[in-house]
């Protein structure tokens, strides 16, 4: 698809997507993840045509360390969604090699059972170190699954100590996943991760691991209380789950259930979508700008000098960051 694309070809990448249809589905997607400007063009008309069709979804961010069975953990609700009748979306987003710049992409072997489902669709993308774990069009992905009639949509973060802060600019509700054993993990979680937590779900919580999941849930209700809570209509719970087992997924749903009516009727889910578009503006807007800025040809001759000049210390960064701005306005 290109700048060229007819409006016939667009018609029916729109109706293939409002349809639910899995391969057009995957089309858009790889569009809107391309960076070929011609089809950036194309994915912002698609983007377009398809903005009055979302907003009806669950939107449900899910983070949590390495080893914390997040895949088990949507694998095991998602299954359980899908028998109950909604249409599930899942973007997991896998690591990205900082060195080669290549991911696993092994989402959906590891989501066998649900990603074989046909209410069920898993889109593995990789994230390529963009902060938070997400990738940089994991907003847009969104709009096109609620597009397609997806009611929830879970997005799978890296967890690995990268701000948080992105993914919970883009989803309704942030649940963070623990291990049972709290002890000196606590003392290891990011404030900020725990502030911009809906819920904590202590998961692995089975066998040998049922004392130390209520140890472990109890520290984390203590740590909660010491922080300000995100909205005045909601108290982030501390809840007992084993995705292994399938105990506790419902008290999960119910409790994202809870959150979304009660910051429905108050107000301020409205407002939190309109805030969080905003913010998706501005951050798209500092994407384009880098992107041409290093697209500019004369940027392209003058960066490699001033990256050695930075790096033999004959320069200073901040100079060199001027110099570069200079070039690019002038």
């Amino acid at each position: 698809m290109s700048a060229t694309t007819s409006t016939t070809d667009l018609d029916d990448l729109v109706a293939g997507v409002r349809a639910g249809h899995r391969a057009l589905l995957g089309r858009a997607i790889t569009l809107i993840e391309s960076k070929r400007p011609d089809h950036q063009e194309s994915a912002q008309a698609l983007l377009t045509r398809l903005m009055p069709h979302t907003g009806h979804s669950h939107r449900v961010g899910i983070t949590g360390v390495p080893g914390v069975g997040k895949s088990t953990f949507i694998e095991a609700l998602g299954t359980r969604l899908v028998k109950a009748g909604h249409k599930v979306a899942v973007l997991a987003v896998d690591p990205s090699s900082r060195r080669t710049g290549g991911s696993i992409l092994a989402d959906k072997t590891r989501m066998e059972t649900l990603s074989n489902h046909p209410r069920a669709f898993i889109r593995p993308s990789p994230s390529v170190g963009t902060l938070g774990g997400v990738t940089r069009t994991t907003r847009e992905t969104m709009v096109v699954c609620e597009a397609a009639g997806f009611d929830v949509v879970l997005v799978e973060t890296v967890g690995v100590g990268q701000s948080e802060t992105t993914v919970a600019d883009m989803v309704d509700f942030f649940l963070v996943l623990m291990l049972p054993g709290a002890g000196d993990e606590l003392q290891g979680i990011k404030k900020g991760v725990l502030e911009l937590a809906d819920m904590i779900a202590v998961n692995k919580a089975d066998g040998d691991n049922g004392v130390r999941a209520r140890q472990a849930a109890g520290d984390y209700n203590n740590a909660l209380r010491l922080l300000q809570p995100a909205s005045p209509t909601w108290t982030p719970p501390v809840v007992m789950c084993s995705a292994l087992e399938g105990t506790g997924l419902d008290e999960v749903w119910t409790k994202i259930g809870d959150h979304h009516r009660a910051l429905t009727m108050s107000g301020e889910l409205s407002d939190k979508r309109r805030a969080q578009r905003w913010r998706w503006m501005w951050s798209m807007l500092e994407d384009r700008l880098f992107t041409r800025l290093k697209r500019d040809p004369a940027v392209a001759e003058k960066l490699p000098i001033l990256e050695r000049a930075v790096m033999d210390g004959t320069v200073t960064p901040v100079r060199a960051v001027d110099d570069l701005l200079a070039t690019f306005r002038g």
